[in-house]
């Protein structure tokens, strides 16, 4: 069913887009697939294009996730440092592959490595972001045992978002595995209380609790779809809003 999506093209301005690593991995097992990582930057450039100010946070579990390094006897907080070194390489290869397609693109990082990326300062992010630059948020929150959820839901409460687009691989959110079940049902809308009760995994309970703090709503969409992140924006397509 495709929903009537107008409320959402008059209303955002600004939003935060947060894809998981795994999204630049196409059908590879590991890393970046650059086809994938281009197609990604084109759908953001269309938003771009529409005049809608985005920045962006991508998970690192193509490279590596703290949380598998725990479980395998690794030190948590170590292997969440190297978790969150390895989201500041995916954005590292989306600004190439945006800056590539002519948008003015920063990278910034939460842990400090100005070689390659800008320190976050919350004044001068949300000044790139009235510039019109795309920012893509790295190194997560700068704190172990906190997702990139979690940072996603902080930078956008931080930036003034009106909203985090949360891109995957199904078309909003099921109330059980669509892939594994020909009866799962597809969410217009859903609250975030239910989110947390039925562990509908959106995003981490913290997140969750983060934006329902905040009244920040989280559409979730599917990532895979060509043309998915304007459509919604330009009152078309299929997804699920999670809201008060």
């Amino acid at each position: 069913m495709t929903q009537d999506t107008n409320d959402v093209a008059k209303s955002y301005s600004r939003v935060l887009l947060k894809i998981s690593g795994e999204a630049l991995m196409g059908d590879q097992g590991y890393g970046l697939h650059p086809p994938t990582v281009a197609r990604i930057a084109d759908e953001v450039k269309s938003v771009h294009d529409m005049g809608v100010e985005i920045c962006m946070v991508i998970g690192g579990g193509n490279i590596f996730r703290g949380l598998q390094g725990s479980a395998q006897g690794m030190e948590r907080a170590t292997a969440d440092y190297m978790g969150m070194l390895a989201t500041v390489m995916n954005a590292l290869g989306m600004q190439a592959a945006l800056e590539a397609l002519g948008i003015h693109t920063r990278v910034i990082s939460a842990i400090r490595m100005d070689e390659v990326a800008e320190p976050y300062i919350r004044r001068r992010a949300v000044r790139h972001l009235e510039k019109k630059r795309v920012i893509i948020f790295a190194a997560g929150t700068g704190n172990p045992y906190f997702t990139t959820d979690t940072a996603a839901t902080l930078r956008a409460n931080e930036m003034n978002c009106e909203a985090i687009f949360k891109g995957t691989k199904v078309d909003g959110v099921y109330d059980k595995d669509p892939k594994k079940h020909a009866d799962a049902k597809r969410y217009d809308t859903v609250s975030y209380d239910e989110v947390l009760s039925r562990h509908l995994g959106v995003m981490d309970a913290s997140a969750i609790a983060l934006a329902r703090d905040n009244d920040l709503p989280i559409i979730v969409f599917s990532l895979d779809e060509p043309g998915g992140f304007r459509g919604i924006l330009a009152g078309r397509g299929t997804y699920t809003r999670v809201q008060g």
